[in-house]
């Protein structure tokens, strides 16, 4: 069962097709049709929602924030123990009367602001609109002297939206207009509608409970004829699921298997979902001696014997702020990869177990040298499946990609967690996303770039240049590499470098660049990254 609650009201669904989406399940089973269906993929946001997720207790959910999501590809099932909103709820109109509703600030400034035309896309812009803005006054409300929201916030919290109408320039008015809406209303004692709701009975809060058994067997969460849906709550239960059904089809976010429902009409038979193993969404740093150092421990030295471990279900929104603080530059490629709703759903495990060749984060963690901790899950007894049996490895994550979606995967494995070798003193670490869009948009290349120094900071004593978008998988340079180890520090050296890359890879020409195009600018990125390094050093030195 999977149990939500959808604009105030409580539901609880045992039996439906395990592949239907938020959006089929608002439209076509809720008549919720202020939701839209524009691009079916995760692009435009005509179809975004909001959601909260329920916390165990009241006094907690008022400090839950909200996110965004594309109705499109995510599976109701993930929605399990949330509350999803649309824009019909944000209003308060407790009497559904035009003339009498209350709209929300959103709402209110992008008619102020005439901030809709043709309003296919309005209802996914104001869920976005919203959902900055709530976390904004819950932000407010523990710190009075937080800034009210700039431009910068507005734009990016729009950024997985597309308008062919009205263009953005009132859209961002509304936006920048919503907090002085709310603050009039404040000041005339205007009571707001409160979006987040108190649990309705305790069965709403997370379960650590292990889900229901029956004959040894854990029961499928949700189930339609011969298709079902297994939520397994913690990792145990996962290799057990696993090991009794090894063809099962994995499912974390969802950001790119989802258009395998709504682009392929894909009907998955059986699916195992992630969601709900909190082991798989926590991370840690770890020294060559297994001494893990736990998330509250979060200023530790950079030494060369420490890793910073990923696990695989950790959105991008989880990851950033531990990377910002271990990896900054890798977390300032963030914003150009994909949008909020994306981000808020997707994860690292997906995103390298995906194996697509344009992945955003496959080149850069093969740049940092980092590894990956597989499990392969088997049943010990046949006869009693209850007791399943697993063998663990952990492999370079070089070694991982073996061709076009092919990878050391098999049936009844899973990504772990992804071990990331701090930086050293010595290290740099540089990235470049070559796209037609800025924000949002596929790579037609990438080039992550993590060089090593002497301590004369003279010569190059180790490279590693990761690639995304030139191969049928991500990989390394490994001939450009070569070329610059034990060269002297400066931009000559890069430049032959960059001659031996036509030895390394032969790109292909698609639809984002041709493969000239996209060899000369990664030739260029290559010599940028060098560049880049000396005049790093030169400005420390200075």
């Amino acid at each position: 069962m999977i149990s939500f609650y959808l604009n105030g009201k409580h539901h609880e669904i045992t039996h439906l097709n395990p592949n239907t989406t938020v959006l089929e399940y608002l439209r076509l089973h809720e008549r919720q049709t202020d939701t839209k269906e524009g691009c079916g993929s995760g692009d435009c946001g005509a179809c975004t929602i909001m959601a909260q997720r329920l916390a165990i207790d009241d006094s907690e959910q008022s400090t839950t924030p909200f996110y965004t999501l594309n109705s499109c590809i995510t599976l109701l099932s993930l929605m399990d123990g949330h509350h999803l909103m649309t824009a019909a709820y944000l209003a308060d109109n407790p009497e559904h009367h035009p003339d009498r509703a209350s709209l929300h600030p959103a709402q209110q400034a992008m008619v102020d602001c005439h901030g809709s035309q043709c309003g296919f896309c309005t209802p996914g812009f104001v869920m976005s609109l919203a959902s900055v803005y709530e976390n904004h006054r819950l932000q407010k409300v523990q710190d009075a002297t937080i800034d009210a929201l700039s431009y910068d916030d507005i734009v990016a919290s729009i950024s997985g939206n597309l308008c062919r109408c009205t263009g953005y320039r009132p859209i961002i008015e509304a936006g920048l207009a919503m907090g002085t809406i709310g603050q009039q209303r404040d000041e005339a004692q205007t009571a707001a509608k409160d979006l987040t709701i108190a649990l309705a009975t305790d069965a709403m809060a997370p379960s650590k409970a292990p889900v229901s058994m029956k004959n040894n067997a854990i029961e499928p969460a949700l189930t339609q004829d011969s298709r079902q849906l297994f939520m397994p709550q913690s990792i145990d239960e996962l290799n057990q699921v696993l090991a009794a059904n090894p063809k099962a089809t994995i499912w974390a976010g969802g950001t790119d298997l989802g258009l395998s429902v709504t682009q392929h009409l894909v009907d998955h038979e059986l699916i195992v979902q992630l969601s709900a193993i909190d082991e798989l969404k926590s991370w840690s740093v770890i020294d060559t001696n297994d001494n893990a150092l736990s998330d509250d421990k979060q200023n530790v030295a950079s030494v060369s014997t420490k890793s910073l471990v990923l696990g695989a279900g950790m959105s991008y929104k989880k990851m950033l702020p531990v990377l910002e603080q271990y990896f900054p530059t890798f977390a300032a490629v963030f914003e150009r990869i994909a949008s909020p709703q994306i981000r808020n759903m997707g994860t690292i495990g997906g995103n390298i177990a995906n194996a697509s060749p344009i992945g955003d984060l496959p080149p850069i963690l093969l740049a940092l040298d980092a590894q990956v901790h597989l499990r392969h899950c088997g049943m010990a007894n046949r006869t009693d499946k209850s007791q399943a049996s697993y063998t663990d490895e952990t492999i370079p994550l070089s070694a991982f990609f073996l061709d076009y979606k092919k990878t050391k995967l098999r049936a009844g494995s899973y990504v772990v967690a992804v071990h990331i070798p701090l930086l050293q003193d010595n290290q740099y670490l540089y990235i470049h996303k070559i796209s037609k869009r800025y924000e949002d948009d596929i790579s037609a290349c990438l080039l992550a770039a993590r060089l090593d120094i002497s301590a004369d900071g003279m010569t190059i004593e180790d490279v590693k240049f990761g690639l995304g978008g030139m191969a049928a998988i991500p990989l390394l340079a490994t001939k450009s590499q070569q070329a610059l180890i034990g060269k002297p520090l400066t931009v000559a050296s890069f430049e032959k470098a960059a001659k031996m890359l036509p030895m390394d890879v032969s790109p292909m020409t698609d639809v984002r660049a041709s493969r000239e195009y996209r060899m000369h600018v990664v030739q260029r990125l290559l010599i940028k990254c060098g560049k880049q390094l000396v005049a790093e050093l030169q400005t420390i030195s200075a």
